[in-house]
């Protein structure tokens, strides 16, 4: 019993470490305001657009990315 509750909990400690590790960061804009935010899940609406050719693993290289896309840079 003890080995089957070890084997539980390596299982799930590993799956959520996995689950962790495929979070992805998308720029988009808002397409009325024109205003440029990171988000985490794929734009499903018509309100806002991706913008940028890619995903980022990151948070930290999102921002750095939305630096570099023309849209957004502010005036």
């Amino acid at each position: 019993m003890t080995r089957f509750a070890l084997a539980a909990a390596l299982a799930a400690a590993v799956a959520g470490t996995a689950y962790a590790q495929t979070v992805e960061y998308y720029v988009v804009q808002d397409t009325s305001t024109k205003k440029c935010t990171i988000v985490d899940k794929k734009p499903t609406t018509t309100t806002v657009t991706q913008v940028g050719p890619v995903t980022f693993k990151t948070r930290q290289e999102a921002e750095s990315g939305m630096k570099t896309i023309k849209v957004c840079e502010t005036k």
